[in-house]
């Protein structure tokens, strides 16, 4: 096991957060995505460590659209269909956070890759 220097954010989404990804493209019944569904597919964001609620906020605040495009752009790569603004009060709306204090790599064999995120990659993995 390896401690990494980060804090980990996990980033999930809400029922308003589905219901867009349903309006993207209207279905019958039981077709509809689920909040279980798309909390499966949840992301991790590894954050620099932070020691006191005020400095995450503060963090998380300053890199709230960032997160959002990244979300959104895993379910639409068309920024037109996005929601309106991208700003707090949309990122409180459509998602929720959790916070964790330390980042622990149980893989002691596979040494830790760093690839920049873009958006072949985001689609590479909805595919997997």
């Amino acid at each position: 096991m390896k401690l990494l220097n980060r804090s980990a954010l996990s980033v999930r989404p809400t029922q308003p957060f589905v219901d867009w990804i349903n309006a993207l493209e209207p279905t019958m019944g039981d077709d509809d995505l689920t909040l279980d569904d798309v909390e499966r597919e949840s992301t991790i964001y590894l954050i620099p460590e932070m020691d006191t609620p005020e400095a995450l906020e503060t963090f998380v605040r300053e890199r709230c659209v960032e997160i959002l495009e990244t979300e959104l752009r895993a379910w639409e790569e068309d920024e037109r269909q996005w929601p309106g603004k991208l700003d707090w009060a949309l990122f409180q709306e459509f998602v929720r956070v959790e916070h964790s204090y330390l980042a622990i790599d149980l893989d002691d064999e596979t040494p830790l890759e760093i690839s920049e995120v873009d958006d072949a990659l985001l689609l590479d993995s909805e595919q997997d």
